[in-house]
Formats: structure tokens, sequence, C-alpha cells
């Protein structure tokens, strides 16, 4: 199985932005328990981030036929995106949204996503963790 992961807009500034949120792990280190969980499940792996909305639909458009799955986390995009979610659709991969905090729990306008609407399970809360819990819902499906 090929899974393409997709972070967004900000998510680069793990480790240093709002750490009562998000905790002081960097993206690397993401990217790093991503590809090793990955590897000990026998999935390939990509992990993308991009802070540009127009790159992270060319990236879920170049996905066409060529992975599984994909795990998403759109950022601040998840609350404004239509055309990520077009991308999704356009696609038809079966995808899985995670975000580090639980949004539900956050600023109302947070509760919209966008990108649920097409997402098959939302996964929130959970911090890294939500990462790994999206590739075994993408295994089992």
């Amino acid at each position: 199985m090929k899974i393409l992961v997709i972070n967004g807009v900000n998510l680069n500034m793990l480790g240093i932005r709002e750490k009562n949120l998000y905790g002081d792990k960097t993206y690397k280190s993401l990217v790093k328990m991503i590809k090793k969980t990955a590897k000990y499940k026998g999935v390939k792996v990509k992990c993308y981030q991009s802070n540009y909305e127009g790159d992270i639909v060319s990236k879920i458009q170049r996905a066409y036929k060529k992975y599984d799955g994909i795990v998403i986390n759109p950022g601040a995009f998840t609350h404004t995106s239509i055309a990520i979610l077009d991308a999704l659709k356009s696609v038809d991969i079966p995808t899985v949204e995670v975000h580090i905090t639980d949004v539900d729990a956050r600023e109302d306008f947070r509760k919209v996503s966008y990108v649920k609407q097409y997402a098959f399970k939302t996964i929130a809360g959970k911090g890294f963790d939500g990462y790994i819990e999206a590739i075994d819902a993408l295994l089992k499906k």
C-alpha cells in the first residue's frame, strides 16, 4: 500500500508555534515517526508539507492512480478550502483527515471542515498518534 501524507499551512512550525496546544515536537520528528511506523507496517509513505493551497491541490491531483490512500492535515485550510475538498473528490482516493488538536474544543470557526465532507474518517485531538491511527484506518479500508 502507498499512502500520501499531506500537511498544510503552518505545520512546518510544529515545535515553535503555540506549544501549549501543539507541544514541543517538531515537524521533522513527526515525519520521522510516520516513516518509521509505515516501514514497520509494510506501507510505502510519502510526506509532503506546503503553506500554499494551490500546491496542496496539485499534489492531490498528482496522487491520482499513484497512491492507495491519503492522510491529510490541511491546517487552517481545513476551514476555508473548497479547492482542497474538490481535489480530493476528483481523485477519489480514500482519505483520512487528521488534526493534532481537538478542533471541536477550540474556536467556533475551527468546527467547520470542508475536508470532512469527503474523508471517510476524521481523527482529532490525539497529537502525533492520530497520524498512526489514520494509517491503520486506511490499511483496514
